[in-house]
């Protein structure tokens, strides 16, 4: 027996709430390339481990550091002055059966592969240096791996949370950074750097969205020429905006730092569009959160998910799956308007036996929590109960953390 609560929440949804704010950082952001980098070496370690232990081994490599590099823009094209240095950083299992997985060479070869596919400009051999700190765990972390039993115990004493459906803002600003650094708008717009924010605020029905877009300093030549360019992204973004979002009216506003007649001082330039070559570090954890955006009025989990293990890890686990229950269950429950799914671990114990499964659920109507409370508890139970194939398709990376 599992230890599931359902309950109902007597709040208003946040589709009807006044005022609501979200935020993405996008494919180029220094954030989102530790996100997304770490979290290709937990798949590539989990494919190794699986082909020579048969079986995903420790590992937790959700510590990185992408630091700044400096470089100089300008107008058609800057230098790169000193690359990035890219700190990998936690615990790799590095020997199996004494035989020696070299997972130095697994992390680099899976930064650099990352580059090369999702940054233009970024040359991996010459943008970026690396710097590999995976050691062993610790003695009682990895003998979890070694415990008999169909689910591993949890490592760790975690909390996680999720929530469905998704509003009109949260849909709005994962549409458009994903619009943005798409291949069709980069093929019209190649001075659009990978580096893109968005950040929504909805008042009422009102939606604003301020953008900020790294413009590659090549395909610019002049003060002018930036402007004119910024000024046709702009336009280009609005009408993708009006066309996909069902606001009474939409503001968008694009690097609002610019200012006209101070030159290079003035706008917003880098050489590989991203401002990790000069501007800004990045870090793990400090991006999206599981489901791609930061919902600043949603609960959520404070653990960063990308490197974490996929099948002990519940920081990683609990913080996906708390949302792909809480689709399921929005979805199967026709009487739910908003749903929010609760995990707890406890370390040690098998991950499919959380401390508490808990359902909060806001209710349409004059519907009972009495009439939808045993279907609820019957998803919680059947995501709970498969967890190992949830489990598996983490660890092949099918399912996105950032």
């Amino acid at each position: 027996m599992r230890n599931i609560v359902v309950e109902d929440l007597k709040q208003t949804p946040l589709e009807k709430q006044r005022i609501e704010i979200v935020e993405r950082k996008g494919l180029g952001h220094p954030d989102y390339i530790c996100d997304a980098v770490m979290e290709q070496i937990s798949v590539r370690l989990s494919k190794e481990y699986m082909k020579k232990a048969g079986a995903i081994l420790h590992h937790n490599v959700d510590k990185s550091l992408l630091v700044a590099g400096e470089a100089e823009i300008g107008f058609g094209g800057g230098v790169v002055k000193q690359p990035m240095l890219f700190v990998f950083g936690d615990r790799a299992t590095s020997e199996i059966n004494g035989e020696k997985i070299d997972v130095s060479e697994i992390a680099i070869n899976v930064a650099k592969e990352w580059f090369r596919k999702n940054m233009r400009f970024v040359d991996p051999e010459k943008h970026v240096k690396y710097q590999v700190e995976l050691k062993q765990g610790s003695v009682g972390l990895v003998d979890i791996f070694k415990r008999k039993g169909k689910v591993l115990g949890a490592n760790d004493t975690s909390a996680a949370v999720g929530y469905a459906p998704m509003t009109r803002t949260e849909k709005t600003v994962l549409k458009t950074e994903q619009f943005l650094n798409s291949k069709e708008f980069k093929q019209h717009f190649p001075e659009s750097g990978e580096d893109i924010k968005v950040m929504g605020y909805r008042n009422n029905n009102h939606l604003h969205l301020t953008i900020s877009i790294a413009f590659v300093d090549r395909y610019i030549f002049s003060e002018q020429d930036y402007l004119d360019k910024k000024t046709k992204v702009l336009e280009e973004t609005k009408k993708f905006v009006r066309a996909n979002a069902n606001f009474a009216s939409v503001d968008v506003q694009l690097n609002t730092l610019d200012v006209p007649g101070r030159g290079l001082g003035g706008i917003y330039l880098t050489v590989l569009g991203t401002s990790a070559d000069s501007g800004d570090s990045g870090q793990v954890g400090r991006g999206n959160r599981v489901n791609g955006l930061i919902s600043l009025n949603r609960p959520f989990c404070s653990e960063a998910a990308a490197g974490k293990n996929p099948v002990s890890h519940v920081g990683k686990i609990y913080n996906i799956l708390t949302y792909k229950i809480a689709q399921h269950v929005y979805e199967q429950v026709p009487e739910v308007d908003e749903v929010y799914i609760w995990l707890l671990s406890k370390i040690g114990t098998p991950i499919d036996h959380p401390a508490i499964a808990a359902a909060q659920v806001i209710l349409k109507g004059n519907n009972s929590i009495d009439k939808v409370r045993h279907e609820i508890n019957e998803v919680l139970d059947h995501e709970l109960e498969n967890i190992n194939n949830f489990c598996m398709e983490l660890a092949k990376g099918k399912i996105p953390v950032c």
